[in-house]
């Protein structure tokens, strides 16, 4: 009786084994289905999917089958999908982001012959579109916060996914959470984004009138221009920067390559003349100071004033000549004519003043 016990047993553990592998049959056959059904209800999708995960939770319990890649492997890649097509229910998808991400880890490990490579590279992406999904499912929502979180999850697993970086920018101005979204732009520039150039502009932008990191800013700005010497924006804005510090010479070299590529943008041509002007009017400054008995220092003063207003002239003439709406160009060039007692030229500006001011005439 020992014996057929015995015997009787041994078979039993046997079916059992056998059965603990038939779950890993049944995952791989549900998989099948799954993949042939794309256009089943939410509900009927998500049953199945439920179910073929269902029969990989039997297979790793058991001593038997727990070590079998394929268990991993499928279970990695019902847990992904699950994650990728619940879209109604976030917890949900979370909880199977984590199921997902051991399972991946556990198959990789226990798959030493490759045999379930092809099915733990598509769970590893499912995995990813899931949580891109999500965090576009969030951003649509206007929950930008949810939104940013699942975007910069994306990027840890997808450190070379530029369009992630820009899409975290994007959800992070939203918010807004400015150091956000510029080191995530940043990010994407490091990258080598298509987009780059108007990334640039954006956080150069942001990081001097919003973030108001003067240092930081010229940084970036110096990158930029470094880059793409040949824009504009990046140059003009340099050159206010150098305006505003005071230092003239390298305002003058920025703008004269601004010129010589845009000789037509009447702006430059302002800004050009401006370099001088201010200069003279310092002067103007400084000359009203000296004592009228010191005629040599006066007349020494003076005469660099007229240098300056001379080489300021020709600008704003061209400015103004390019653009005739530009009234602050005229409004110099009557100081300037004023100043050189040029009368004809002082009453053509005036009349010119008159008329874009609405002034009744003589």
């Amino acid at each position: 009786m020992k014996k057929v016990v015995l015997s009787m047993l041994l078979v039993g553990v046997a079916t059992y084994a056998s059965a603990q592998k038939s779950e890993v049959s049944k995952a791989k056959n549900t998989w099948a289905l799954a993949s042939l059904s794309n256009n089943k209800p939410l509900d009927v999708t998500l049953k199945s999917l439920e179910e073929g995960l269902k029969a990989t939770d039997n297979a790793i319990a058991n001593e038997k089958s727990k070590d079998m890649p394929e268990a991993w492997s499928y279970r990695a890649l019902f847990a992904s999908r699950i994650s990728f097509v619940d879209s109604l229910d976030v917890t949900n998808a979370i909880a199977k982001d984590k199921i997902a991400e051991e399972a991946i880890e556990k198959a990789k490990a226990l798959d030493t012959k490759g045999a379930e490579k092809e099915n733990i590279k598509e769970a590893e992406q499912t995995l990813s579109n899931a949580l891109r999904n999500r965090a576009i499912f969030a951003y649509n929502k206007k929950d930008y916060k949810s939104a940013l979180q699942f975007f910069n999850e994306v990027t840890v697993k997808n450190p070379q996914d530029t369009s992630t970086f820009v899409n975290a920018g994007v959800t992070a101005k939203q918010i807004p959470d400015y150091p956000q979204m510029i080191t995530n732009f940043k990010k994407a520039i490091d990258l080598g984004s298509k987009d780059a150039e108007s990334l640039y502009s954006e956080i150069i932008s942001t990081t001097f009138a919003t973030v108001k990191d003067t240092v930081a800013g010229t940084a970036l700005l110096e990158a930029a221009i470094a880059k793409y010497p040949e824009n504009p924006y990046f140059t003009g804005m340099q050159t206010d920067l150098y305006i505003k510090q005071g230092n003239v010479a390298k305002s003058q070299e920025s703008l004269s390559k601004l010129i010589a590529k845009d000789g037509k943008n009447a702006t430059y041509q302002y800004a050009m003349g401006d370099t001088y002007y201010k200069q003279a009017l310092d002067l103007q400054g400084k000359r009203n100071k000296i004592d009228p008995k010191k005629k040599k220092e006066f007349d020494e003063v003076t005469a660099k004033m007229k240098g300056f207003i001379d080489q300021a002239l020709p600008y704003y003439k061209k400015a103004y000549e390019l653009d005739p709406k530009m009234i602050s160009a005229l409004e110099n060039l009557k100081v300037i004519y004023a100043f050189k007692d040029d009368k004809v030229n002082y009453e053509a500006t005036k009349k010119l003043l008159d008329a874009q001011n609405g002034a009744p005439k003589k």
